[in-house]
């Protein structure tokens, strides 16, 4: 069966189509992204759960089951952007994570958060103009 992401015109150099985030309790992982993205889960496996993609935006997530969590800072988070960093980070903080570090530069502000697992994220308010 053919990967429905791909077609014929992709270019020689790699494309970048999704992520996908390791966790101990993948359900619960994956129901904190889908919540947090406004997205549906759209498949199950074993050993993985698909997130619906966001319309006409993003890229796929997918949440993978391990049988340990990664010890230490992950070496690669996810930059997303924001209309209201802190109304985002509000509510990724009712949905379970955990609000980290503030920072502001060149007129972005952004804000890092851990999910319930510990996998770290930056919610990134572009300047207003």
């Amino acid at each position: 069966m053919s990967d429905p992401r791909l077609d014929t015109a992709l270019p020689e150099w790699p494309v970048f189509v999704g992520v996908t985030i390791d966790a101990v309790n993948p359900q619960r992982i994956a129901s904190y992204w889908a919540d947090l993205l406004d997205v549906t889960i759209e498949e199950i496996h074993e050993e993985e759960i698909r997130l619906a993609r966001q319309p006409h935006r993003g890229v796929g997530v997918a949440v993978q089951r391990v049988a340990d969590p990664t010890p230490g800072k992950n070496r690669i988070h996810l930059d997303m952007l924001v209309r209201d960093v802190g109304q985002a980070t509000a509510r990724a903080v009712a949905l379970g994570g955990r609000a980290l570090d503030e920072h502001c530069r060149d007129g972005y502000s952004w804000r890092i958060v851990a999910d319930p697992e510990g996998n770290q994220f930056c919610l990134v308010q572009p300047p207003v103009e």
